[in-house]
């Protein structure tokens, strides 16, 4: 079993990625179960063409003595299995219980044994790494953490600080890091940024997905590109970065960069953004 967790900061395209990569790995002919760790519960959306009910919604709906597996696994394209974990009221408790909640129902339901995924994917919020959001990484759920990021300086800065945290465990032998998925929908799309960061915390870029307006329809539809443009430029990025990910071997403890190599990183964005549309 494959298992592995896309972290990335809020908006930042990471179900936009765990959606494609689990179809194109699909599509490929392998089980797959994603598992949605972010309280908006749309990691799967494009996967199950809208929303489906989470394992917190379902707890406090029927009660953990009362939910079955068929009541928080659904499957989707290509086959997909898919798990929202969900999140409190806005306003009311802590969005982390959902994912800690989720995985002891995944436990406690035997779902990894009875449905024998080949991959599993972790889809989780990197905006702050709290207990909740750290649980697969506590837990040893996956064996490896890829992070997406733009060259947005606070895009960096919640990958760095991903990588304090999975430096944290890694150095407990629980887990490591993978690589970087550079997501080019930023304002400012400059690979050099991207190649010194990755170089600074001592890991290695996985792949690339360019800014394309099929992305952009296809979630309007609610539809990965893999299905909504099969034979896309694009959809053929997302199997590359799939594939790639799915073989990795090479896997890092991270040395995230100090508050001045994050000042010092920002500054030479700043000074690339002037020189571009000065």
């Amino acid at each position: 079993m494959r298992k592995f967790c896309i972290y990335g900061k809020g908006g930042i395209g990471k179900s936009t990625n765990v959606g494609n990569m689990a179809a194109a790995l699909a599509e490929d002919g392998k089980k797959v179960l994603v598992v949605g760790c972010d309280p908006k519960a749309d990691s799967t959306r494009t996967l199950m063409h809208g929303k489906i009910n989470t394992v917190l919604d379902t707890f406090r709906d029927k009660g953990p003595e009362y939910m079955k597996i068929e009541d928080i696994v659904y499957e989707g394209f290509n086959g997909v299995y898919c798990v929202e974990s969900g999140g409190p009221e806005p306003g009311v408790g802590c969005a982390g219980r959902g994912v800690i909640t989720a995985v002891d129902m995944l436990d406690r339901l035997g779902v990894y044994d009875e449905l024998k995924p080949d991959v599993v994917m972790y889809d989780i919020l990197g905006d702050v790494v709290c207990g909740g959001f750290a649980m697969p990484l506590q837990k040893r759920l996956a064996e490896d953490v890829y992070i997406v990021t733009t060259c947005d300086p606070m895009a960096i800065y919640a990958a760095n600080n991903i990588c304090k945290g999975i430096q944290r465990y890694g150095n407990r032998g629980k887990i490591a890091l993978g690589g970087i998925i550079y997501n080019g929908r930023s304002v400012v799309d400059e690979p050099e940024i991207i190649d010194k960061f990755v170089q600074g915390i001592n890991t290695q870029v996985m792949g690339k997905i360019p800014m394309s307006n099929i992305i952009t329809k296809a979630e309007l539809r609610k539809q990965t590109t893999i299905e909504y443009a099969p034979d896309s430029e694009i959809a053929n990025k997302f199997r590359e970065l799939a594939n790639a990910i799915y073989e990795n071997k090479k896997t890092t403890i991270p040395t995230p960069l100090s508050e001045q190599g994050l000042d010092d990183l920002t500054e030479s964005i700043e000074e690339l953004v002037r020189k571009k549309y000065e």
